[in-house]
C-alpha cells in the first residue's frame, strides 16, 4: 500500500485533517467539532498521511516552546482501520525530525495511557501522571532527548 507523508496546504486538506483528528480524539467523547483545535494551531507544523485514495489516515502536529528549545507533539491520530501498520511510526519520526531540523533539545508530549508502550518503544521515558482528559482519559508527560 502506497502512502503519502505531507503537511496541508489547502483549505479542504486542513478540514479533512482536523475532522480525522476530532473523529479519533474528541468524537468519542461526545464532544462536537472544534473542540480538536486549540490557539497554537497557527504556529504549530502539521502533518498527514494519505493512502492511496488520497484520503487523510493520519495526522499528527509539533511546535516549538521555551525559544524553540523544547517542542511538544499534539494530536496524534491515525484511523482506526489503519491502526497496527506503523503509520504511527512514521507520525512520529517525522515530527522528530522537524524537531531535531529545529535544533530542540527535548520533545514532549502528553500520551494517552493507552499509548504508553508506543511511545517507550520510540524512546520517551515518562516523567509523570498528569490530568484527566474529559474526565476519563489519563495522560501521562513523557519526553524524549536530543542532544
Amino acid at each position: 500500500m502506497k502512502y503519502l507523508v505531507d503537511s496541508p496546504r489547502s483549505k479542504s486538506e486542513f478540514k479533512e485533517y482536523y475532522y480525522l483528528r476530532w473523529k479519533i480524539l474528541r468524537k468519542p467523547f461526545g464532544k462536537s467539532l472544534g473542540t480538536e483545535k486549540d490557539e497554537l494551531e497557527k504556529e504549530s507544523f502539521h502533518i498527514f498521511i494519505k493512502n492511496e485514495f488520497s484520503k487523510v489516515i493520519a495526522v499528527g502536529r509539533i511546535h516549538f516552546i521555551n525559544k524553540k528549545k523544547n517542542a511538544q507533539i499534539r494530536f496524534m491520530a491515525v484511523d482506526r482501520e489503519f491502526q497496527k501498520k506503523g503509520l504511527g511510526i512514521v507520525l512520529l519520526k517525522t515530527l522528530e525530525s522537524v524537531a531535531i531540523e529545529g535544533k530542540v533539545n527535548r520533545v514532549f508530549l502528553h500520551a494517552r495511557e493507552t499509548t504508553i508502550d508506543f511511545y517507550i518503544k520510540n524512546g520517551y521515558v515518562i516523567e509523570k501522571k498528569t490530568h484527566l482528559l474529559f474526565d476519563e482519559v489519563q495522560h501521562w508527560l513523557m519526553k524524549k532527548e536530543f542532544n
